[in-house]
């Protein structure tokens, strides 16, 4: 296990977040520190995507405060968000399937080029500049995620597994300090899972990437996350270390029904 550090980069308060009668956060708090892989864990309904809706600017909450390296975030729009170093990888794949590995990891880069419509039409000197800088970034994230191979194809006509890598590749084009994991497994085979798991600890070590990760395959929750971090109907139960979270009693009984095997395997 990675030693954490000690600086906070984001933290959340109070959060509270309801959609008519229904509440979907009820006074949620916790903080992620630099360099972590923070996990948020919860069945269906528990309220883990709100979360992330409310940290990329999707959702507002109606109480509480979210601050990422001294910034709110309540409020912002998501592209203010993503300019801050936040970027998110969708449980859906939301590529653009007609167009290349290539230009979907150059997307991602959008936010870094800031030459005029008039200077990209014209390919003026700025945008050259900008566009081969750009593009050696890409380049070195298809090497990276190993899909050299796929880098010219449409992404309608890749496999789910590597289109997975292409959305997470999209994701690190952005260059994020905090990246969100939403599902980044869901769907995969073993063997396309153990990629993934791998390609996410190659993040964070290569990269230094902080993450927050929710996902329903426990066994590679508690393999791969620093904390943890459980919800049900809305409210925390727990925070703490895998260990600490397997074992306690509230968890055992609102959410895991038991305690977890050493791989996981008896969470359902």
């Amino acid at each position: 296990m990675v030693e954490l550090s000690t600086d906070v980069l984001l933290s959340a308060e109070g959060i509270s977040l309801s959609f008519g009668g229904t509440q979907a956060i009820r006074d949620v708090s916790f903080d992620v520190r630099t360099g972590e892989l923070f996990a948020i864990i919860g069945p269906n309904g528990a309220g883990k995507t709100s979360i992330f809706n409310c940290i990329s600017g999707v959702y507002h909450p109606q109480q509480g405060s979210i601050t990422f390296r001294g910034d709110n975030l309540v409020g912002q729009p998501p592209e203010d968000i993503a300019r801050l170093g936040v970027a998110r990888m969708f449980q859906n794949i939301e590529l653009f399937d007609n167009l290349t590995v290539l230009d979907n990891l150059m997307l991602g880069r959008a936010l870094h080029m800031d030459y005029s419509v008039a200077s990209a039409f014209l390919f003026s000197r700025k945008a050259k500049r900008q566009e081969v800088a750009n593009r050696e970034v890409v380049e070195r994230l298809i090497e990276f995620l190993d899909i050299e191979s796929h880098r010219s194809f449409p992404v309608g006509m890749l496999p789910y597994g590597v289109k997975k890598r292409v959305e997470l590749g999209r994701a690190l084009a952005m260059d994020p300090t905090l990246l969100l994991l939403d599902e980044p497994v869901a769907g995969m085979n073993v063997e396309e899972t153990e990629d993934m798991a791998r390609f996410i600890l190659d993040v964070r070590a290569e990269m230094g990437v902080t993450m927050i990760l929710v996902e329903h395959d426990m066994g590679l929750v508690m393999d791969l996350a620093d904390r943890v971090l459980v919800l049900d109907f809305g409210e925390r139960i727990a925070l703490g270390s895998p260990a600490e979270v397997q074992a306690d009693p509230n968890v055992i009984r609102a959410y895991l029904g038991e305690e977890l095997t050493d791989t996981g395997e008896e969470i359902r």
